[in-house]
């Protein structure tokens, strides 16, 4: 399991005082590209290999207010991986230990120059963190 703490700033708010909708998304993804980054497989490796990570798909559940200056930590970790998708779980938890939003993402590895999903390759697995567990 991958972790990455935030602190929430004012400026993703809502008028509600709270985390706006789509700044979860904004967050997340920042966990996630922290994640293949950290793993060897950053916008460099993208460019050069021409083939980085596409959502297919994401389903979010918002469990408990997250508002101004909360530390929150999102623990992203593979669920699955076979053929040519995979599925990502992310939680998004406070700093008292509750769950305050999940996620699980349907993703693929995509060639820019094909354009169109193509299996796993072994770079891509290690940059998850879980290329034993992947199946291509």
């Amino acid at each position: 399991m991958h972790k990455y703490s935030v602190i929430i700033r004012e400026t993703y708010l809502d008028f509600y005082g709270h985390l706006n909708n789509a700044n979860y998304l904004v967050l997340l993804e920042e966990a996630r590209w922290e994640l293949i980054t950290s793993g060897g497989y950053g916008m460099k490796t993208i460019q050069k290999l021409g083939q980085g990570s596409v959502i297919l798909e994401v389903n979010l559940q918002f469990k408990k207010e997250i508002k101004a200056r909360d530390v929150i930590e999102i623990q992203t970790s593979l669920v699955d991986y076979e053929g040519k998708v995979g599925h990502l779980k992310q939680e998004m938890v406070n700093q008292d230990g509750e769950l305050c939003a999940s996620a699980i993402f349907a993703f693929g590895l995509f060639d820019l120059k094909q354009r169109k999903l193509v299996p796993p390759s072994d770079a891509w697995k290690q940059a998850l963190g879980s290329s034993q567990r992947l199946g291509g």
